[in-house]
């Protein structure tokens, strides 16, 4: 179970003398980790320094936060919104929970354990999330992945580490199943879209980790529809790596274990995959095969369809599969992407570099180097517009 790093561990050693009794759960944190005002103050500035956290928290003001009163003894008052995102980031726990009177029927902290303390307000904590929580989680991403589309990763990948981080501290501590179901989906979501990002970035080592933990995500919120989505995106990273033999396996897998349980819509993306890995594994017939089926799974109408997650059509369906025949330096490769670049939206900034990508590569292959140079050059702009390295990679082992 992933414990937030903002949580700090008991420290063994005797409480420091405190002649007030604190008043708030926070203090009573506090008190129990043998931390004084100037303690926390030093750590939850180094914490908001490294995450870029617009807040301080001077020694004064955490005595405060610790009592639930000013120095004149008059209540708090609102907390600002900066303080409430430190230290909820730090102790993963609600800024009104952290500022709850102890009540005077509790067995006072020091005949608890500090394990025993940091469970109670963890478990709290949980209780805290419902279904308007894991809709508002869900919203906030699906906000990010438009953005993405026409902005790149580079801006939004830290923030979704945070989401995600964010997350898998509170599913740990969840104990409703409905609850804890859906917020599992939403977390496979962002670990496939933060698995995506990084590799659109050059971290390829990172994307792995996300889609992995996206799986696992996954088996939690009880889908094989997700887990295959996870599984499709980790074959991309293979693909990336030139492991093409992998990668078909892992797609082969992805197909097999969503069959009957995924939408047609992510059928025919999983199926699209496939043809994909097969493309670059040499295997021509194979990969039309595997792009016919895709065709035919698709929905005439994707209206409602439940990925929500996937933006897929057949014009992206088309460039898919030009792609794939511009891996195999398939002349039609030219016909078939040059017709989907006049019909993608133009807000698919990320799409339309991989395509003109795609032409450099067949182009270059036709020897058609005036024509490799002109899609070159706008694909250059766009991967350096949206913070493309993958991109930018893909273009230099082309161009030289």
């Amino acid at each position: 179970m992933l414990i937030s790093a903002g949580i700090m561990k008991c420290r063994g050693q005797p409480m420091r003398p405190n002649h007030e009794r604190p008043r708030t759960l926070f203090g009573e944190l506090l008190k129990q980790r043998g931390q004084t005002a100037e303690d926390f103050s030093e750590e939850a500035t180094r914490y908001a320094w490294e995450r870029g956290i617009n807040a301080t928290l001077s020694p004064r003001h955490v005595h405060r936060v610790a009592t639930g009163r000013r120095a004149d003894d008059r209540p708090l008052g609102p907390v600002r919104p900066g303080t409430r995102k430190l230290l909820e980031e730090m102790l993963s726990i609600p800024l009104e929970q952290l500022l709850t009177p102890v009540s005077a029927d509790v067995p006072a902290p020091e005949e608890w354990s500090c394990e025993a303390l940091e469970l109670k307000a963890r478990i709290a904590s949980g209780r805290a999330v419902d279904q308007q929580t894991v809709s508002l989680l869900q919203q906030k991403l699906d906000l990010t992945r438009v953005i993405d589309r026409r902005l790149g990763a580079s801006t939004l990948l830290g923030e979704v580490r945070a989401q995600i981080n964010q997350m898998w501290r509170l599913l740990g501590d969840v104990l409703d199943h409905r609850t804890r179901v859906g917020l599992a989906r939403v977390l496979a979501d962002a670990s496939t879209l933060a698995g995506w990002q990084s590799l659109d970035q050059g971290f390829i080592r990172e994307a792995w980790e996300h889609y992995d933990q996206a799986r696992s995500a996954a088996r939690v919120a009880e889908s094989r529809a997700l887990e295959a989505y996870a599984c499709a995106g980790q074959a991309v990273v293979l693909l990336d790596i030139s492991d093409t033999v992998s990668a078909v396996e892992l797609t082969e897998y992805a197909c097999r274990i969503s069959e009957g349980e995924a939408p047609e819509l992510l059928e025919a993306w999983l199926l699209a995959g496939h043809g994909e890995a097969l493309a670059a594994n040499g295997d021509q017939a194979a990969s039309a095969q595997a792009f016919d089926d895709a065709s035919r799974s698709m929905p005439t109408d994707s209206e409602g369809e439940a990925a929500s997650f996937l933006v897929f059509d057949r014009t992206h369906l088309t460039r898919w599969r030009g792609s794939a025949l511009a891996r195999l330096g398939d002349v039609e490769a030219i016909d078939v992407l040059s017709d989907v670049l006049d019909r993608l939206d133009p807000t698919f900034a990320r799409a339309e570099t991989a395509l003109r990508v795609d032409l450099v590569q067949v182009f270059t292959a036709q020897g058609e180097h005036r024509e490799a140079s002109t899609h070159a050059e706008r694909a250059r702009f766009l991967a350096a517009q949206v913070g493309s390295k993958r991109q930018l990679r893909r273009l230099a082992a082309l161009t030289g």
